[in-house]
């Protein structure tokens, strides 16, 4: 963190500083983070996800939607095939296969932009990374399926543990629950030969956190950089930027961008957004006062 002094009687500005780095990932691809944000794109392959189930069931309507956002300004573009939303009906690794390799493979031939796959299963993320994934995503935090950061290690594909606090009792205080959960699916990585420079972390917003938590969490993210590696944050079209206590429902995507800045300020270097053009915008003013508070030129 770097504070600026301001004009004479105001209170120091404190810049956070991104983690930054180089995000080692698979095909012997990396992401530079830093000075830019990243931004990942979400590309549901599902009937039933909460922002749009159902509009990419086909390959070629998945392909075409991945390649609008890449054009748009996503590097990465996130594959999923079973909706992680609370009450979701689940599939099994078939099903979640059938929907995404084709959509994987097609895209990898099109383009040459990073493709995440977002799954908890070994199986297929190993399948995912063959077909031409370069990052395996997995909201369990390789909790779920231990083995699904080995695939990482021996293929040397870019692993995302995110923080869940699903099916178990979370700690009153979300920092320190995340530093429990989190230190955890790390030590998995570290013991199955995933190096660091591999390997970012997600605090998991909306899952199994409510509104006033995910907004603490937001404000005291930038803790969380004590472990040392770059941070990816998801908090597009979720439930806590959609309402507000009063009933009002703000318009997701703009408020989705209210906090993809906020968060940039917080220290975060991967956004995962729906919407690519808003948080691109967003986050080019995130970063242009950034600079200018270091006295750069933005």
């Amino acid at each position: 963190m770097t504070e600026l002094s301001g004009e004479t009687g105001r209170s120091p500005l404190s810049v956070i500083e991104p983690r930054g780095g180089r995000w080692k990932v698979g095909h012997g691809r990396s992401v530079e983070l830093g000075e830019t944000a990243c931004i990942m794109g979400i590309l549901n392959a599902t009937p039933d996800s909460f922002s749009d189930g159902g509009r990419y069931a086909s390959v070629e309507a998945a392909v075409s939607q991945s390649l609008r956002m890449v054009e748009a300004g996503a590097t990465i573009i996130d594959i999923g095939g079973e909706s992680t939303r609370p009450g979701a009906t689940p599939v099994d690794a078939a099903e979640e296969q059938r929907r995404i390799l084709p959509v994987i493979e097609e895209l990898a031939r099109r383009s040459d932009c990073l493709i995440s796959v977002d799954t908890y299963r070994s199986e297929t993320a190993r399948l995912a990374v063959a077909a031409g994934a370069h990052i395996v995503n997995d909201i369990w935090g390789a909790q779920k399926d231990p083995a699904i950061a080995k695939v990482a290690a021996e293929t040397g594909a870019g692993l995302c543990l995110m923080h869940n606090g699903r099916e178990r009792e979370t700690l009153k205080d979300v920092i320190e629950d995340q530093f429990l959960f989190l230190s955890r699916s790390i030590e998995i990585a570290q013991e199955a030969g995933v190096p660091k420079a591999a390997i970012v972390i997600d605090p998991g917003f909306g899952f199994a956190k409510d509104g006033p938590e995910n907004m603490i969490l937001m404000a005291r993210l930038h803790e969380i950089r004590a472990f040392g590696y770059p941070i990816l944050v998801g908090t597009s079209r979720k439930r806590f930027v959609r309402t507000d206590p009063s009933g009002r429902l703000p318009d997701p995507d703009f408020a989705t961008a209210a906090t993809t800045a906020f968060l940039r300020e917080r220290g975060a270097d991967i956004f995962r957004v729906h919407e690519i053009a808003i948080n691109r915008d967003a986050l080019f003013i995130a970063d242009a006062m950034r600079r200018a508070l270091k006295g750069e030129t933005w």
